[in-house]
Formats: C-alpha cells, sequence, structure tokens
C-alpha cells in the first residue's frame, strides 16, 4: 500500500501512525502541504500511484481545500472532502446529527447580535456560544448573564471575520465533569476514553484527565448514527452524558488520539491501519 500523509506539522498522533504504516511495509510519501501546490490540473506534490491520501492536516482551511484537489486527481483521501466539510463547520455538523436522528443539544444560529440576544435570552442562563469553526475547545464561551452575552458578542462582531458574525448558540448540557471521545472507524468503534476536569470544557487539549471507557451497546449505536450522519471514516465522536443517556454534539475528522491511546490497552494506530489497509482494498478492488 502506498499512502501519503498530508500533514503541516508532525505530532505524536502522525508519529504512532508513520511507525505503524512503515514496520507493516507500506510506503509513505510525506507530502507537508505548506510547501506545494495545487492546481486545476495537477499538484506539484508526488501524489501519483497513491492507493490512498491520509489527511493529517493541523490546519482546517488546509484539509478542507486539499482533500478537494485531491479528489478532483482522482486520490482517495481518508477521510473524503465531503466529511470533513461537515464535520469541520459545526451548523452543518448539527444539522447533519440532527437529521440522522442522532441525540444532539438544541441549537439555534443567528446572523446580527440582535437576534443572537434573543436566542441566547431564550436558551437562558447559562448557554454556550461557539465558533463554527474551530477545535481543541478555543473561542467557546460558557455565557452566564446577559452583560456576559453582551460582551462577548460584542467582541464577536468585531473580530471581522465572516464566520464570527453567525453566531452558535447552544443550551448548556449538564455533565458529570465528564465527555466521552469515541475514535471509530466507519461508524465501528476502536477505544474510548472520558475526559475529565473541574472546569466546564473538557477537552484533552485544555489539560483534562482521560480514562479509558468501555463502550456499551447504546453509545455504540450513537456513534454508528453519528458516523453514517456525516459520511464516515476515520473520526472521533464526541458524546456527554444526560442523566441515564447521552447526546452527541462533535464529530472531529482528523481525530488526535494519543491520549486516548495513552488510556488504554486498544493499539489506536494499529486499529487505525487495519482499517486503512481494507479501506485501500476496497478501492482497488472497484478501481477500473
Amino acid at each position: 500500500m502506498r499512502v501519503g500523509l498530508l500533514y503541516s506539522r508532525i505530532r505524536k498522533d502522525e508519529k504512532l501512525l508513520l511507525s505503524e504504516l512503515r514496520e507493516r511495509g507500506h510506503e509513505v510519501e510525506k507530502i507537508d502541504v505548506r510547501d506545494e501546490q495545487f492546481g486545476l490540473d495537477g499538484t506539484t506534490a508526488n501524489v501519483d500511484e497513491l492507493d490512498l491520501a491520509l489527511d493529517r492536516c493541523l490546519s482546517t482551511s488546509r484539509s478542507l481545500y486539499v482533500t478537494r484537489f485531491l479528489d478532483a486527481y482522482g486520490v482517495p483521501t481518508v477521510n473524503a472532502p465531503e466529511t470533513a466539510a461537515v464535520c469541520a463547520d459545526k451548523v452543518r455538523c448539527s444539522l447533519a446529527l440532527a437529521g440522522a436522528g442522532a441525540p444532539t443539544p438544541r441549537t439555534e444560529t443567528a446572523f446580527t447580535v440582535e437576534s443572537a440576544m434573543e436566542s441566547i435570552e431564550r436558551f437562558g442562563y447559562p448557554c454556550v456560544l461557539k465558533p463554527v469553526i474551530g477545535s481543541w475547545g478555543r473561542l467557546m464561551a460558557k455565557i452566564d448573564s446577559k452583560s456576559a452575552a453582551e460582551a462577548v458578542l460584542e467582541h464577536k462582531a468585531t473580530l471581522g471575520h465572516y464566520e464570527h458574525k453567525v453566531f452558535y448558540v447552544q443550551e448548556f448540557v449538564e455533565k458529570p465533569g465528564r465527555d466521552i471521545r469515541v475514535v471509530a472507524a466507519d461508524g465501528e468503534p476502536v477505544a474510548a476514553m472520558t475526559r475529565s476536569s473541574d472546569h466546564w470544557l473538557t477537552n484533552a487539549a485544555q489539560g483534562s484527565s482521560v480514562k479509558e471507557f468501555e463502550v456499551t451497546p447504546e453509545v455504540a449505536a450513537l456513534v454508528e448514527t453519528a458516523s453514517a450522519a456525516v459520511g464516515g471514516g476515520l473520526l472521533g465522536v464526541d458524546l456527554m452524558e444526560t442523566g441515564d443517556s447521552y447526546t452527541v454534539h462533535e464529530v472531529n475528522h482528523t481525530v488526535e488520539f494519543k491520549a486516548l491511546d495513552s488510556c488504554t490497552d486498544v493499539d489506536v494506530a494499529g486499529a487505525a491501519v487495519d482499517w486503512l489497509e481494507g479501506r485501500a482494498s476496497a478501492t482497488t478492488e472497484v478501481s477500473p
């Protein structure tokens, strides 16, 4: 198998994947997307005869555009550009989850400060204001009062970029100090962990403590539904506990798994490469 690794920085996650691929004898073409150009009729990147390209770009914008170009060149990408586009945009992801019948937090989107305030007042305090594009819990705000809402909305309105003028308002879910991350391959759970913190944000990138989580049949069913909703692939599905049930609040298309790898006996990189091998074989079988 000849795999193109699309990246802009080699982190521990990528090192684990590279090691696993090379140990199995696969040829890896590392493609630093910062150094390449992508045109309508071809690219400076060496993508000839790739069985597939694995998107590990740190930047969402690079991820979205590079996978589109490779798809146009006929190179299969993991994840597919449409899956990436849905996962990267919180509005599109929420619509996809709701459309598939997956339980997901109540959400409203508004386009002016005034209408956003109406949404916030309707949700009540606290509620959550998120950027439509973003990861690692950055620029998310828990809104506890009207004055806080006015201040955050004013800041976003003056930041300039049009995405900050899309106000994504979500109910605040009272979770038990943790959320759940499940890494899945086409809806099949590989491994899972809880991420716990005294802070309302429980992302591992924010310093939460992690612990292995045993995937229940209910969680497995939700992960399968969420994966299918965004188009499938190698994904990170994030859930929160709501009493005796769960809600899916996010699906990640370039999922980081080093924290998960540190707290489970499952070889996450190995399982990912198992799935990639199957994906490459299936692609080869259907090629003319």
